[in-house]
């Protein structure tokens, strides 16, 4: 059992990989408060393990204060701030500007704020951590998906300014993931082609970011450092 008692917060755990993440947290004896914006079947089983599960929708200043306030009512202290929340939109005609609006509020604007109104918090617990995910199309940039894309290089560098401005009683660190797990429906030729991208050329799982959030919680000698978890892709 951890000697912290302050919960782990994790943003985006009603499925896949954040759902994963909050699991293994609990199961390592940690308390966990996450957020949801679907009621999905994870969060009732995550409610079940013991987590507090609070809805927040990210898309706007508003709704992200409004989650900051009802977390403070829940506890005084966080042992870590793990912001999974995520946004996938593709750029259409005619709604580009509110795409983009919508991804750097869930990607940019909410971590930004949480950290900023939970430092407080975070100092509370030692050690004392945050953590973006971030994904590794950063590394090259999208045609398809540039809002979601730049979006998520702005978090790589909120990564590095609050690590700075942090330091040393909270470490800041990122995770920058490739693809992680299919989607039910995704053909054998799609899988192929992906699968391909990388030097490995495996669907890892979910626990390869588990793997890496724990380095990073229990190394007390990193921060400002984003970690690369993409079966090689930049060797390729």
């Amino acid at each position: 059992m951890p000697d912290c008692v302050a919960p782990i917060l994790l943003t985006g755990a009603g499925q896949r990989v954040g759902l994963h993440c909050a699991q293994r947290l609990l199961e390592d004896g940690h308390r966990v408060i996450f957020s949801y914006r679907t009621e999905r079947p994870g969060v009732q089983t995550l409610r079940d393990l013991g987590a507090i599960g609070l809805f927040a929708d990210f898309s706007s200043e508003a709704g992200i204060l409004a989650f900051i306030t009802e977390l403070q009512s829940h506890t005084d202290s966080l042992r870590a701030i793990v912001h999974n929340a995520s946004e996938w939109l593709a750029e259409t005609p005619g709604n580009e500007a509110q795409a983009f609006a919508r991804l750097f509020n869930v990607h940019m604007l909410a971590p930004y704020l949480i950290n900023l109104h939970c430092a407080d918090m975070l100092r509370r617990s030692a050690p004392a951590d945050i953590v973006h995910i971030s994904d590794d199309v950063t590394r090259r940039g999208s045609s398809k998906h540039i809002g979601y894309c730049a979006s998520k290089a702005g978090l790589d560098s909120l990564t590095l300014s609050f690590a700075a401005r942090y330091a040393p009683a909270i470490k800041v660190n990122g995770i920058s993931p490739a693809l992680l797990l299919f989607n039910p429906d995704d053909d054998a030729a799609y899988r192929a082609k992906a699968l391909a991208k990388s030097a490995l050329g495996i669907e890892p799982g979910s626990e390869v970011i588990y793997q890496s959030l724990r380095y990073l919680l229990d190394n007390p000698y990193v921060t400002g450092t984003t970690l690369t978890v993409n079966g090689g892709r930049h060797v390729k």
